[in-house]
């Protein structure tokens, strides 16, 4: 392995993560789903948006879709797949009777804590045992690479 003074070469560090990101992708896929969500037909993008309404609470579609980095359509259609089964409710804001609010049902709310709880378990010890400055360094790189991956993604969309 070659290395540089405080660590891998980056050619080693870049084999190193190809190597390592499908395994992590497959055993996040492979956390088991509670029974109440079974046969939901839940996806990737379902879960980001269930993850962000578990931590940060109820609220609107325009906000979910500026978290999310999406259209509010595609974060309403989400709402819609999700609100049909009742996993999701929608209710009128009281500040703003026009304004649609979504949140978890009850109904779903410990099943959907058990799902994510397994990727925030894992991630929150590994995350404990990192300084701060090295917790964000892993946040910086991992955005890093996913706007890397948008900006491939695009520039093979135009070839």
């Amino acid at each position: 392995m070659s290395t540089e003074s405080d660590g891998p070469a980056v050619d080693e560090a870049v084999r190193t993560l190809l190597l390592l990101m499908p395994r992590l992708v497959g055993r996040a896929k492979r956390l088991p789903v509670p029974p109440a969500l079974r046969g939901l037909d839940l996806a990737p993008r379902h879960l980001a948006l269930l993850a962000h309404l578990e931590y940060d609470g109820p609220t609107s579609v325009n906000e979910l879709a500026a978290r999310l980095e999406v259209a509010p359509t595609t974060v309403s259609l989400m709402v819609s797949e999700l609100s049909r089964p009742g996993v999701l409710e929608r209710t009128a804001d009281p500040a703003d009777r026009r304004r649609r609010i979504v949140a978890i049902a009850p109904a779903y709310a410990a099943p959907i804590t058990e799902w994510l709880s397994g990727s925030a378990s894992a991630w929150e010890g590994v995350m404990r045992t990192l300084a701060p400055a090295e917790r964000a360094t892993v946040i910086t790189a991992l955005h890093a690479y996913e706007a890397a991956l948008e900006q491939a993604g695009n520039g093979q969309r135009k070839a």
